[in-house]
């Protein structure tokens, strides 16, 4: 005699539908068992709790949000993915997020005429605000989030003159400042700044405080070298300081430099590991990543208070109350980097 085969789990979805039939109620009651504070009866939510463990029906929490016009999600958006200080900021994001009940949807713009794209997949899934963790917040890519349902938009890192978006951010001018005090107090005399991509309106303002600082002790913005990094990451920053250093005769060779981020620092002296090993520069960075502790660098640079900072935009996000402003500081970590040698 055969024996009869093992029954298949059903592929199919299972429904509340589903769970009504099985508890002898209503669907309306299997929504209002998994809806908090709705009316329901014990016994019918016991039927209901039951049915849906024994079937191994999950409620559709997008779908229940999206009938309330709250979805519960955090549109997290992200450009220049080789950036490590980026990798930090998605883990405190996404981990603050979560604890206060949201989810975040990964919305990575990194590629040129994405935004529409990924914006309209925010809209479509009903996002309650949208947190910009990246470095180039163009115009384009404002009006679309302002117009898609006016969704409410928080920057991170970078100040912005446009009154629809709400910054967070340290005072980069003070920084520029601090660190152009910091390296002339070395005795430094042919100084530096090595910034990324251009942006259309957002500003760090790091350039122009280390420019002013160095202007009231003597020395000249035009005497002041720009070099310029096509994206924030190692390569670019290496190639960057790579480019100068090939191209201009070495008794002209700058002897101070503060880069926009680390990760350009980093490139920067892994060029001059490569092709100046004998010369050594004060250079000052900027985030303190986990790479700017490391033995080969000791890069002095500027820690951002991240996590406070993220937790100001989320509250901006998620909550009807006006947030006063909060002013975040910066602080400067001394290693050996920025050290006349």
């Amino acid at each position: 005699m055969n024996e009869k085969s093992p029954q298949q789990p059903s592929s199919r979805k299972i429904t509340a539908s589903d769970v009504a039939q099985l508890a002898g109620v209503s669907k309306w009651t299997v929504s209002r068992a998994f809806t908090d504070g709705a009316s329901i009866s014990a016994q019918a939510l016991a039927r209901v709790q039951q049915a849906a463990k024994q079937l191994g029906y999950r409620p559709n929490l997008l779908a229940r949000g999206l009938a309330r016009q709250n979805s519960g999600l955090i549109g997290v958006m992200v450009d220049e993915m080789q950036n490590p200080n980026l990798l930090t900021l998605l883990d405190e994001a996404t981990s603050l997020l979560q604890r206060q009940g949201y989810t975040a949807l990964l919305l990575n713009i990194s590629t040129q005429g994405s935004e529409e794209a990924m914006l309209t997949m925010a809209d479509q899934l009903q996002v309650d605000g949208l947190l910009f963790l990246g470095t180039l917040l163009s115009d384009r890519l404002i009006a679309l989030a302002r117009d898609i349902h006016q969704i409410p938009l928080v920057q991170l890192c970078r100040n912005d003159d446009n009154p629809y978006i709400q910054t967070i951010n340290t005072d980069g001018y003070q920084a520029g400042r601090q660190t152009a005090m910091l390296l002339h107090q070395q005795g430094y005399q042919k100084f530096g700044y090595m910034k990324g991509p251009d942006t259309e309106s957002t500003q760090l303002l790091r350039y122009e405080g280390y420019c002013d600082r160095l202007r009231e002790s003597g020395v000249p913005q035009q005497d002041i070298v720009l070099l310029k990094a096509n994206h924030y990451n190692r390569a670019s920053g290496e190639r960057a300081f790579s480019d100068y250093l090939t191209q201009t005769p070495q008794a002209h060779w700058l002897d101070a430099l503060f880069c926009e981020n680390d990760i350009l620092a980093v490139g920067a002296l892994d060029a001059l590991a490569a092709l100046a090993p004998g010369h050594h520069p004060g250079i000052v960075g900027y985030d303190d990543i986990e790479l700017a502790a490391s033995p080969r660098y000791q890069l002095t640079t500027h820690a951002q208070p991240l996590r406070a900072m993220l937790e100001d935009a989320i509250r901006r996000l998620t909550s009807d109350a006006t947030i006063q402003p909060t002013e975040h500081q910066d602080l400067l970590r001394l290693r050996q980097s920025h050290l006349r040698r």
